[in-house]
C-alpha cells in the first residue's frame, strides 16, 4: 500500500534554512578591531593600568583623563603592500579605530599621570590627586 505525505512548504526546516542568517549585520563580530583589554591595578600612591593594543604605533595611540574618568583610543592603520605580479587571495588583518573608557574609584593628577608603550601593551601610572583635608574655620 503507498503512503500519504502531507506536504507544507512552510513547515519543516526548509524555510528555517532559507533565511537563517538572513538577518544578521554583514561584518560579523569578528571582522571588527578587537577591544582594548585592560588590567588595572591599584596601590597606596595611585592606579596602574596595562592595556594591550597590538599592531599600533605609539604615535596612534591616544589617552585623555578627566577627573576618575580613562579614555584610550588607537587607530588600527591597513598598509598596502602592493607588490607588481602579485594579487592577494587573502587579507585578516583589520582597520579601524578602538576606544576604552573607565572610570576609577579616584580622581586622577593629569600632571602627574605617566604612559609607556612596548610590545603592544600601554602601561599608564595615574597616580591619585591629594585630596584636601576639611579645614576649620575658626569664628571670631
Amino acid at each position: 500500500m503507498t503512503r500519504v505525505q502531507v506536504y507544507d512548504p512552510f513547515g519543516g526546516s526548509g524555510i528555517d534554512e532559507l533565511f537563517r542568517g538572513f538577518f544578521t549585520p554583514v561584518r560579523r563580530e569578528g571582522d571588527a578591531p578587537a577591544a582594548v583589554r585592560i588590567d588595572v591595578t591599584e596601590n597606596d600612591q595611585g592606579y596602574v593600568v596595562h592595556a594591550e593594543i597590538p599592531g599600533v604605533k605609539k604615535e596612534d595611540i591616544h589617552v585623555e583623563i578627566e577627573g576618575n574618568e580613562v579614555s584610550i583610543s588607537a587607530e588600527l592603520k591597513q598598509e598596502k603592500e602592493a607588490k607588481e605580479g602579485e594579487r592577494v587571495l587573502r587579507t585578516e588583518r583589520l582597520y579601524g579605530k578602538v576606544e576604552r573608557r573607565f572610570a576609577l574609584p579616584q580622581e586622577i593628577d593629569e600632571g602627574k599621570a605617566n604612559a609607556k608603550f612596548a610590545d603592544g601593551v600601554l602601561a599608564l601610572t595615574l597616580p591619585k590627586k591629594q585630596t584636601v583635608a576639611a579645614r576649620r574655620v575658626e569664628i571670631r
